[in-house]
């Protein structure tokens, strides 16, 4: 077969648009304060550009809540923290009515939930009370009250942390809302030079606050409008079918995956191939992104002597597509 010319280096690469621009800038600048995490900035990004919402799982002190705020902050949405705890109410979250007598009736006084990107910290030492009020919003981007629904504002991203469920004072998150993450990641210790870099540098609280917006709330919306256009040819298609079915035959996953969590993986592979300027889909984008928005969802089977993440991986290497 003759060999065709290459003319890569010949052809200039498309000019980005004003979304990828913004979100490079977004991704530049959380990665100066989330030092050495760029893969953890990543996904974090391609959740919150496939309308998801994210769980940040790991010890104590490795920068869970620092990406948190730091996201918040480049992207410049209006934003509330809740710290939760064993005593937070679901009233504490969503709101209440209050009864006031200038006005002759009850008032409805929003909580932190009304804000466009809520964090969560430390979700898991809220009782599970307190935990089921986020399922409407989070579902639903809505909350009803004393028979009312109020409509959440556009965009509405829910970022948690959690603490290892293992720890003291920490509460389980039942399955339906753990459902409701799209990803679940985790940033472990950092290097040697990121920890060089943290220890010489400034106080991140100090470079968390004087972080500007580097994105606007239309530009996250047209970049999230692109991410449904991202093609996902029959044969990717096929590939995520067949990957779905073996976490439903029993044999690595006590239980598997709903259509809505298939659904969620998709829409990730599509954030994923656009952040890469990608036109369209590759069983790569499903592949990398298998651990954040399977583990948290499948329960390995009784007996499997591997944790969630390697239960995923070694699924994941028993499908090839065709």
């Amino acid at each position: 077969m003759m060999n065709r010319p290459h003319h890569t280096l010949l052809t200039p690469p498309p000019p980005a648009s004003p979304p990828i621009a913004a979100l490079e800038r977004l991704i530049d600048q959380v990665g100066t304060v989330v030092v050495g995490k760029h893969g953890q900035i990543l996904d974090s990004v391609a959740c919150l550009l496939a309308g998801g919402h994210l769980l940040i799982e790991d010890v104590p002190g490795v920068g869970k809540t620092t990406l948190a705020q730091a996201l918040a902050a480049s992207l410049g949405l209006q934003f509330s923290r809740v710290q939760f705890t064993a005593d937070l109410t679901p009233s504490d979250l969503i709101g209440i009515s209050v009864y006031e007598r200038a006005r002759e009736g009850f008032v409805f006084h929003p909580g932190p939930v009304f804000s466009q990107l809520l964090l969560a910290d430390e979700i898991n030492r809220a009782g599970p009370r307190t935990q089921s009020a986020l399922l409407e919003a989070m579902e639903e981007r809505q909350v009803s009250l004393d028979g009312q629904t109020r409509p959440l504002p556009a965009p509405f991203f829910v970022i948690a942390t959690q603490n290892p469920t293992e720890q003291l004072g920490t509460f389980a998150l039942p399955e339906s809302q753990l459902d409701r993450f799209l990803m679940c990641l985790t940033l472990g210790y950092p290097s040697p030079s990121a920890e060089r870099a943290l220890l010489e540098g400034r106080d991140r609280r100090e470079v968390v606050r004087a972080l500007p917006a580097v994105m606007s709330v239309q530009e996250l919306l047209a970049a999230q409008a692109a991410v449904l256009q991202v093609h996902a040819a029959p044969a990717l298609l096929d590939y995520l079918q067949a990957l779905i079915a073996v976490t439903r035959n029993g044999q690595w996953f006590s239980q598997g995956l709903s259509p809505r969590a298939a659904l969620a993986w998709l829409r990730a592979a599509r954030a994923r191939a656009y952040l890469a300027r990608r036109s369209h889909v590759t069983p790569e984008d499903l592949q990398a992104l298998a651990v954040p928005v399977l583990a948290h969802r499948l329960p390995p089977r009784s007996g499997a002597g591997r944790s969630r993440t390697a239960q995923v991986r070694a699924m994941l290497d028993t499908v090839r597509m065709v």
